[in-house]
C-alpha cells in the first residue's frame, strides 16, 4: 500500500463500544455508525503535500507527522476536503475562537473517540488487538523515535499503528468540567510504556499544544444507503 495516500481509507463496520471515565468511574455504551478511517496515521509527506509544512524534528516522508496541534489537525482535514471537492467538516467561529463540526458534511474529519476505540479493537475485546511488539512501536522497541507507518502488523480491519508510534487526536473534549477545552488523545506513542498502549487508554492535551509524539489520522462519515427504486421491495 502507498502509506499515507488519500485513498487508503478503510471501511469500518458499525458496532458498539463502552467508554469509561477514570475520574467519575462512569462507563457508558456508544453505538458507532459505519465510517471510513485512514489505514495509516497522516504522514509527513501527506501533511506537507496538503499544507506545505513539515512539523516535527524527525525526517522521513513515511514517518507519521507529529508535533501538530488539534487545531492543525482539523485545519488539515478542511484543506484536504477542499482539495478533494468535498464539503469541509469544520466551521470556525472567529468571534470566540471555537470550531463546530457539521455532521452532515462529507469531508475529512477527526474520528470521535468512540469511533477510534471501535476501530482500534476491530472486534476484539482485550486491551490490544495483538501482541504488542508485533503491532506497535513503543518505549521498549522504538529506540525512542518514531518509525515509518505500516511497519507493524495491522488489526483485523486493516488499520496500522492504531497503538504506538504516535498518539491520535480525536474530536472529543476530554472532561469539560475539569479540563475545559482539552481534547482526547488515543493510542499511545513511541515514548510510552506498554501500559499506555491499550485500546481503552485516554490522554488529554490542550488543542493548541504541539507535542513530539502526537499526530492524527483522518476519518469520513459513510454516506447513507441509497433509496431503493420506486416500487422495489425493501
Amino acid at each position: 500500500m502507498n502509506a499515507g495516500a488519500v485513498d487508503d481509507m478503510v471501511e469500518v463496520p458499525p458496532g458498539r463500544v463502552t467508554l469509561s471515565d477514570r475520574r467519575t468511574r462512569r462507563t457508558w455504551p456508544v453505538d458507532v455508525a459505519p465510517f471510513r478511517m485512514s489505514a495509516f496515521p497522516v504522514t509527513r509527506s501527506w501533511y506537507a503535500e496538503v499544507t506545505g509544512q513539515r512539523p516535527g524534528g524527525a525526517h522521513g516522508d513515511r514517518l507519521p507527522v507529529e508535533g501538530v496541534s488539534w487545531w492543525d489537525a482539523i485545519r488539515f482535514c478542511n484543506a484536504l476536503s477542499g482539495r478533494a471537492g468535498l464539503t469541509p467538516a469544520y466551521r470556525f467561529r472567529a468571534d470566540d475562537g471555537t470550531a463546530e463540526w457539521d455532521t452532515a458534511a462529507d469531508g475529512y474529519r477527526l474520528p470521535t473517540e468512540a469511533e477510534w476505540e471501535h476501530a482500534c479493537r476491530a472486534g476484539t475485546e482485550g486491551p490490544r488487538y495483538g501482541r504488542l511488539d508485533e503491532i506497535a512501536w513503543y518505549r521498549d522497541n522504538s529506540g525512542e523515535r518514531p518509525h515509518a507507518v505500516g511497519g507493524k502488523q495491522p488489526n483485523a480491519w486493516g488499520l496500522y499503528d492504531m497503538l504506538g508510534n504516535v498518539w491520535d487526536w480525536c474530536w472529543d473534549v476530554y472532561d469539560a468540567e475539569v479540563y475545559g477545552t482539552y481534547r482526547v488523545l488515543r493510542g499511545g506513542g513511541w515514548a510510552d510504556e506498554h501500559w499506555s498502549c491499550r485500546a481503552s487508554v485516554r490522554r488529554r492535551s490542550h488543542p493548541t499544544y504541539r507535542i513530539d509524539d502526537v499526530g492524527f489520522r483522518v476519518a469520513r462519515s459513510s454516506p447513507p444507503p441509497a433509496p431503493a427504486p420506486v416500487g422495489q421491495l425493501q
